[in-house]
């Protein structure tokens, strides 16, 4: 029995991009019955309907958005075997995972020194938490993304990247932070659950038996820094961040812990999930460190 084709991949995925077989076959160049049957004999051989008829639109079913991910993935690595053979390089896209954090600080000088060496691969960022993250790359929305500890790296690859010194900021108002019991009855600012770096801050905390006030969830490191420059509460943020968002003179900054500030980011991918791209980024921050 033959796999699955790549044309009906690509018909399929026309479809769910223009929610309906018109839009399909105009965007295609194909008759309207055309790409009808190739979508029956796809739910057909499958034994399952991939779409499901809303109004005048076409939506994905729970199985069409299965085969959508594996359908982009055998695309986006078709073209870009096709397109790195022609050119004997990188070429096509590279979608990478990232936290705020590593996107703000670190990414910069090594995605651009990145695009000097290999111009004709187009790189597509996507932020998030780790713990999204990880769920991305195993779902594989992502080719590969930049996680922090602590993560659960079971039935992944990981590769170190960068290392980072986090650092307690506070308001310049109050008396320095030495230890963990200053910040008993204080409120707390971080990112959402599922950042590591709250994580490490609420471990660290729940060790000295200190129950933060309250917990201030935000989206934005400018944001965390502001709140805490007005007095709102303390938070938890790399050093190179501080640096990246000049916030250095607007909080006090206080050093953790050794076993608590120092933290690595990784590169993590599924295992096999390889590319040109995704090999020459891993040589390129191999190069950095």
């Amino acid at each position: 029995m033959r796999n699955i084709d790549l044309d009906s991949l690509e018909i399929f995925r026309s479809v769910v991009e223009t929610g309906s077989i018109t839009g399909a076959a105009g965007q295609l160049g194909r008759v309207q019955s055309n790409v009808t049957t190739r979508i029956q004999n796809l739910e057909d051989r499958l034994g399952v309907k991939l779409f499901q008829r809303q109004r005048n639109r076409l939506m994905l079913s729970a199985d069409g958005q299965i085969l959508l991910t594996y359908a982009e993935r055998l695309l986006r690595l078709s073209a870009e075997a096709e397109a790195t053979l022609k050119a004997r390089g990188p070429r096509g896209k590279l979608r990478i995972g990232t936290l705020e954090s590593t996107a703000a600080a670190r990414l910069p000088p090594l995605l651009s020194a990145f695009h000097a060496r290999y111009p004709d691969v187009q790189i597509e960022l996507v932020t998030g938490d780790s713990t999204a993250l990880l769920q991305r790359v195993r779902r594989f929305d992502v080719d590969a993304a930049f996680v922090s500890e602590p993560f659960d790296a079971e039935g992944l690859e990981t590769q170190p990247s960068f290392t980072e010194e986090l650092a307690l900021i506070a308001p310049l108002s109050i008396p320095p932070i030495s230890d963990a019991s200053d910040m008993r009855g204080r409120t707390i600012i971080a990112f959402a659950t599922g950042c590591s770096y709250r994580r490490i801050l609420e471990d660290w905390l729940a060790m000295s038996k200190i129950v933060p006030e309250r917990v201030l969830e935000l989206a934005s490191y400018h944001a965390i820094v502001a709140c805490v420059a007005a007095g709102a509460g303390i938070a938890i943020m790399p050093h190179s961040v501080l640096r990246a968002v000049h916030a250095e003179g607007q909080v006090q900054a206080s050093p953790l812990p050794p076993q608590v500030a120092d933290v690595r980011t990784h590169l993590i991918w599924c295992p096999g999930h390889h590319s040109s791209a995704l090999d020459a980024l891993r040589a390129e921050i191999s190069s950095c460190r």
